[in-house]
């Protein structure tokens, strides 16, 4: 991936990848309740096939983010990716409802995040 480190800042890269890589996984684990009629070999089978371009963009995400970030902080910012793309996901894609108690779920897990990038040791 050296073509990305010349393009983005060692700080932007490992987000942008893993804003990549959980698009994929997003789709790899949940794509396939939009089609429950298909059988489920197949939906583990096409899961299995897009969760590898998940790997693909995780694996150096993790690697080029720790130069940077702590593996904590690289969790973290995973973690808070994956539910913001879940929660665009599960409305644009699945046609779910976004509810309040979702929003204020969400924020309190991103008020966590927010101190786990605090500097205070």
């Amino acid at each position: 991936m050296p073509f990305f480190s010349s393009l983005l800042p060692p700080t932007l890269m490992p987000i942008v990848l893993l804003f990549a890589s959980n698009i994929f996984m997003t789709f790899a684990w949940y794509g396939h309740l939009k089609h429950k009629s298909s059988p489920l070999l197949i939906a583990i089978l096409a899961s299995w096939g897009i969760a590898f371009f998940e790997y693909c963009l995780a694996v150096p995400a993790n690697r080029y983010g720790s130069a940077v970030y702590s593996t904590v902080e690289l969790k973290t910012m995973q973690e808070v990716i994956t539910l913001v793309v879940f929660a665009g996901f599960s409305v644009l894609w699945l046609k779910e409802p976004f509810h309040w108690n979702h929003l204020i779920g969400f924020a309190l897990i991103a008020l966590g995040a927010f101190f786990i990038f605090q500097k205070w040791s």
